[in-house]
């Protein structure tokens, strides 16, 4: 019943659009019933907000008290637990650090899924193992919900400017439904097939921009030390077969690009545990499927001596400070 609701208002939304403008944008404003929001670290807020500035009330909440008071202070309105907020909305979005955080939000004491409402969508943003997203799937589905993978990739600038891609996974039937509410984080919302699909695209993504990152860093770190000006080793990168998104977008070396976590000592962006994390995810899966991965566990491998090594809340792009302080002997 939920899903026939939710087809035929996204129906009646594409026949608004041939009715006066004016009318539609105040009608629309008025009528947009609460999302709830669970999970409010460097990407989550700016998503939340931008949820705001499409005119959705907010329903948030978060372990960390000064990053709820930061979004109630936007406007969003401020709960003290999960369970809270699904007794107040149903269409609630989670974007959390790992699959323990997920398993907790939904189905520990003070989960989700204590308090869900039949019919809800819940939409999890955090890069998890596909497995765990069809365990929280069947979890839901128990409970007369329906959950469903969008992980992102874009990173903060991108969450901030509503520039966000996402892959998401579940029952088609139900698509659209949350490609409403993605669509005013993200600039592509890609349908990936059935739960877990999100997760899979995500995770693949992922390893390749460490290695993309990691290549990257060696790169430009050899070519200083062959003498070369970093700028111009960019430019030259970026206008030939080795660009690439870490080379001409996210560049890892201080003072080639303004506005990146390089330029702020690291700073921000995506950082370092969160990869190792999301290769590791990678490592458990190409195992599970006897796929080999042999610059993607190496990758892991990196980015873990990086988490000990003093780098575990900097940007992952600081592999490139990292490599730069290693002497040639060490590896």
């Amino acid at each position: 019943m939920a899903a026939l609701f939710r087809g035929s208002r996204n129906v009646l939304l594409r026949w608004t659009k041939h009715v006066d403008l004016a009318f539609v944008s105040s009608r629309s404003m008025a009528s947009k019933t609460p999302v709830g929001f669970i999970g409010l670290g460097n990407m989550g807020t700016p998503m939340a907000k931008n949820l705001l500035k499409n005119g959705y009330p907010i329903i948030a909440t978060d372990v960390f008290p000064e990053s709820r008071k930061e979004l109630q202070d936007t406007g969003a309105q401020v709960v003290d637990s999960p369970a809270d907020v699904a007794e107040k909305a149903d269409r609630i979005i989670t974007m959390l650090p790992s699959s323990p955080n997920v398993i907790e939000v939904y189905t520990g004491p003070n989960g989700i899924l204590k308090k869900v409402k039949k019919g809800t969508l819940l939409i999890d943003s955090s890069t998890i193992d596909p497995a765990v997203s069809r365990e929280m799937a069947l979890a839901a589905e128990k409970m007369g919900a329906v959950f469903m993978d969008a992980p992102v990739s874009g990173g903060v600038g991108a969450a901030s400017l509503a520039k966000l891609t996402f892959m998401v996974g579940g029952v088609e039937e139900e698509y659209q439904a949350a490609q409403e509410l993605l669509t005013c984080m993200g600039a592509n919302v890609v349908y990936c097939g059935q739960v877990g699909t999100g997760q899979a695209a995500k995770i693949c993504n992922n390893m390749l921009l460490a290695i993309g990152m990691i290549g990257t860093a060696e790169t430009m770190n050899l070519g200083i030390r062959l003498g070369l000006d970093p700028k111009l080793l960019a430019k030259i990168l970026n206008m030939s077969s080795g660009r690439c998104w870490s080379s001409d977008t996210y560049n890892p070396v201080p003072g080639v690009m303004e506005g990146v976590p390089s330029a702020n000592n690291y700073q921000g962006g995506f950082g370092t545990t969160l990869m190792a994390k999301d290769l590791g995810l990678a490592q458990n899966t190409a195992t599970n499927t006897k796929t080999p991965i042999p610059l993607g566990s190496l990758a892991h491998q990196i980015f873990r001596v990086m988490c000990s090594r003093g780098y575990a809340n900097k940007d992952f792009s600081s592999v490139f400070q990292f490599l730069r302080e290693e002497e040639v002997a060490g590896w």
